[in-house]
């Protein structure tokens, strides 16, 4: 019986394989494993008919190879044929499943399966172009599940809950209003940020009742769920699906990000990975057990050779195989800095303006030290790799694990220095007291483009939600000032600004603050909410085009900021107001002057005198402008953006 307890010098001596080989190779000639398994005494290569069920039809026993590797090789096509491998190490068998490289597996993951990978693209895939911006700081992003997108009964999406539904163009409300991928166009999204696509292992593909998962669970990493899939019996199905996802939305001129969790498993003893090399890829506690600092299951050992292999390889993987634009990296604070450095290497030569971003924080304590963890504080040691501001976050609205809690847009002050910095970018800044900046006591960005700036994701409530919570007396009407407000402050910070897929609508989840596995009638967007909030959706439609006109709401670099964005004015609890200056970023607009009242009444506000274009006041925006006005004094109304331009 396996006690599953080790020390880190236990895998001091065990060898690295440097080949890009390990995994399955495919010709029509032949079939070519290699396995990495330098524990093993004895592996078993074992070929089934069948994704689940039934005996193995031939069985090979794999011969020791260099650096710890096992191989074998059968001299036939076995092109739709299954696969599992299966370890004897000093201890006993372990279990039999795919390979930890496995690219293709049939249903729920338990075996792997061997495919000619043309049969998996959709027609023109190399006609394929990927959707890459030269500048992070022009990318907008819409966090999404792929589920949520589609299943309301109202959607009008027929592909309801699959890859497939990002496929449909045309898609409307009974009313008429545009839904699902033509919403996104129409809004101005440039990349959609996907929650986990890799296999997950606690949704039962075979089910067809209701069930549902973030996927925050990795079972497979190479291998997308096959949940979302037609046909989750035939692994060709789910990576051609997927693809068809990327290529209807890279010609709708949409980029796809995609959630990654590389910090942690789902299961832990059971792991392909503890079936392939005992302990090797996890970190340990001091009394030798696994450790679990993401909360929510094993802790990789990211830090470990073979472990960074894996992952480089598996990121790079994805980027090519399915031409994604970018990766977000689940609780990246558990992943070691070196490692991230190296990803960002190896996507370089694929395409270095794919974007990398991700959590700089864990979950729980690490036997990792945090000098070496790509936290936030160390974002500014991370080559080109951005962290989310939770300083803008709680800032805007108040602390996500205290739903009473209030921030800038509720009616808290003192809040203004923590947004300033956020505003900025979450750089170095001479007007800055961070002192005062409760989440950040100094910058953790080197440039503005590794601030990605967000005030709801799929974790925590909603922005309404939380609105409610913490604002129980305040009007609908008061609620939607409050939502302009936040993305007002959004869209015209320094940095990458992040949607949660329905806030622009008021997304509820009825008060539910963690719906990782809550039904469909919790989680899934309502659609219908888009005609109820038609205003607050115009206004950040709006705020996307402003941000997309003028530059210098998108400055990519630090220097720049610190010369053309200037806070000004007196200080007044709950007003931020500061200037973009002298054709910032080579904005049209000379000057432009931008002023935020988080206070529930008007305020006063002195500015140098112009002759200035007003475009927006009193919680509406004009991109374009309406009107003008020369003076020295503004009136800010309650709980809302000012924005004023100084032409040419």
């Amino acid at each position: 019986m396996r006690d599953w307890k080790f020390k880190d010098s236990d895998f001091d001596n065990i060898p690295v394989y440097e080949g890009l080989d390990l995994g399955i190779t495919w010709t029509s000639e032949k079939t070519y494993v290699r396995i990495w398994a330098p524990t093993a005494q004895r592996v078993f290569f074992r070929l089934y008919r069948e994704g689940a069920g039934g005996e193995a039809i031939r069985e090979f026993p794999m011969l020791p190879d260099d650096h710890g590797t096992w191989i074998y090789e059968i001299r036939e096509n076995l092109d739709g044929y299954f696969y599992t491998v299966q370890v004897r190490d000093k201890e006993g068998w372990l279990k039999e499943g795919p390979d930890i490289y496995a690219k293709a597996t049939g249903v729920n993951g338990t075996r792997g399966m061997i495919i000619d990978p043309q049969k998996s693209d959709p027609p023109f895939w190399d006609k394929d172009l990927r959707h890459t911006l030269t500048n992070p700081t022009d990318i907008v992003i819409y966090e999404v599940h792929i589920r949520d997108f589609s299943m309301s009964p109202y959607s009008g999406i027929k592909n309801k809950g699959k890859y497939l539904g990002f496929t449909e163009k045309g898609t409307k409300l009974p009313t008429g209003e545009s839904t699902g991928i033509d919403h996104l166009k129409e809004m101005g999204i440039t990349h959609v940020h996907l929650l986990p696509v890799a296999d997950f292992y606690t949704v039962d593909e075979i089910q067809t009742s209701a069930q549902y998962n973030w996927g925050y669970d990795p079972l497979n990493y190479n291998t997308p769920e096959g949940w979302y899939s037609s046909d989750p019996f035939d692994g060709k199905v789910r990576i051609k699906e997927l693809k068809q996802l990327v290529q209807s939305l890279h010609n709708m001129g949409i980029g796809v990000f995609l959630d990654v969790v590389y910090n942690h498993t789902g299961l832990i003893f059971e792991s392909y990975f503890n079936q392939t090399v005992p302990g090797y890829f996890y970190r340990f506690n001091p009394d030798g057990r696994f450790s679990d600092a993401s909360g929510c299951g094993t802790e990789l050992a990211t830090e470990r050779a073979m472990v960074r292999k894996y992952i480089v390889e598996s990121v790079a993987y994805w980027a090519e195989e399915y031409h994604i634009d970018g990766f977000r990296f689940d609780l990246m604070g558990l992943m070691d800095i070196e490692t991230m450095n190296l990803i960002r290497k190896r996507l370089d030569l694929i395409d270095p303006n794919i974007f990398i971003y991700g959590e700089g924080w864990g979950a729980g304590e690490s036997p990792l030290p945090e000098k070496f963890r790509a936290v936030k504080t160390n974002t500014n040691q991370l080559d080109r790799i951005a962290s989310f501001c939770d300083d803008l976050r709680n800032g805007i609205k108040g602390s996500p694990f205290d739903r009473n809690n209030v921030g800038f847009i509720s009616g808290a002050t003192l809040r203004e220095e923590q947004l300033k910095f956020s505003i900025i970018g979450a750089i170095g800044h001479d007007q800055i007291i961070y002192d005062y900046v409760d989440t950040s006591r100094k910058a953790w960005a080197n440039t503005p483009a590794q601030c990605v700036n967000y005030f709801s994701c799929h974790d925590n409530y909603t922005l309404f939600d939380k609105l409610q919570y913490s604002c129980p007396e305040a009007s609908p009407e008061t609620i939607e000032r409050m939502a302009r407000l936040a993305f007002g402050l959004m869209f015209t910070s320094q940095g990458v600004p992040f949607i949660l897929a329905g806030d622009e609508m008021l997304r509820s989840k009825g008060g539910h603050g963690d719906s990782y596995r809550s039904p469909d009638y919790i989680n899934q967007i309502d659609w219908t909410r888009k005609v109820t909030y038609a205003g607050l959706v115009d206004f950040v439609k709006k705020c996307i085009e402003l941000r997309h006109q003028h530059p210098a709401f998108r400055i990519p670099d630090a220097s720049t900021i610190r010369a053309k964005l200037r806070f000004f004015g007196k200080y007044i609890p709950g007003v931020i107001a500061y200037e973009l200056c002298d054709h910032a970023n080579g904005d049209r607009w000379r000057r432009i002057l931008v002023l935020f009242n988080g206070n529930n009444y008007s305020v006063e506000y002195s500015i140098p005198y112009e002759n200035w274009l007003i475009v927006a006041q009193n919680s509406e925006i004009m991109p374009n402008g309406a009107g003008h006005t020369r003076t020295n004094l503004v009136r800010l109304h309650p709980i809302s953006m000012m924005v004023l331009a100084a032409e040419e």
